[in-house]
């Protein structure tokens, strides 16, 4: 009598991710097993809320580094004053610096690697994100100098408080974001021929 050859209830199937008969039986396809991944390349909303929310502590350092505010970056007494003009230029000078610091990090995060470029609603989600952290980084600012600087008489100039002059400064932040995510996009070294990513 011969003897029937016991099925095997898992069978063997050839190893290497992706194949398409890698699933124990009775399970559902592969595809309707695995939910699909995010795309890298699409980022999520809070990853824009991330980016304005970083105008808070760009404002506070506007008002703890610059002329009168805390002044901690000159350390020139006479610049402590929002009485005095010569103040006027070098704090707004500061936050133009602080944007262009945050705007080229949020650039080249925004960049992404040599396997992953950023799609155009990324980089327009990172530039309109960091439009509003400069709105933000200034709102702190002012208000910051309202809540702990000393009291000054803005009544024969709005600038004599702690505040912005130029206003085309709040344009820094998003501009320094577009131009890194350009560059770091043309100047990126390409893959090599058959890398993979991980």
């Amino acid at each position: 009598m011969t003897q029937t050859a016991a099925q095997d209830p898992f069978p063997q199937q050839a190893e290497g991710p992706g194949h398409p008969d890698q699933r124990l039986p009775g399970a559902p396809f592969a595809d309707d097993a695995v939910p699909d991944a995010p795309d890298p390349g699409r980022a999520p909303w809070w990853w824009g809320a991330v980016i304005a929310a970083a105008g808070i502590p760009v404002g506070l350092l506007w008002w703890v580094l610059a002329p009168s505010g805390l002044n901690l970056l000159s350390g020139d007494p006479a610049l402590s004053s929002g009485s005095n003009t010569s103040a006027w230029l070098p704090r707004d000078l500061v936050l133009a610096g602080l944007f262009l610091l945050a705007g080229c990090i949020t650039g080249t995060l925004v960049s992404g690697t040599r396997h992953d470029e950023p799609t155009t609603r990324t980089v327009a989600l990172a530039v309109a994100s960091a439009a509003a952290g400069a709105l933000i980084a200034w709102g702190v600012g002012v208000l910051a100098g309202q809540w702990w600087g000393e009291p000054q008489d803005a009544s024969a100039n709005a600038s004599t408080a702690f505040s912005l002059r130029s206003y085309q400064l709040l344009a820094v932040w998003p501009a320094a974001v577009a131009l890194a995510a350009f560059l770091g996009i043309v100047f990126r070294k390409p893959a090599p021929a058959g890398e993979t990513t991980a």
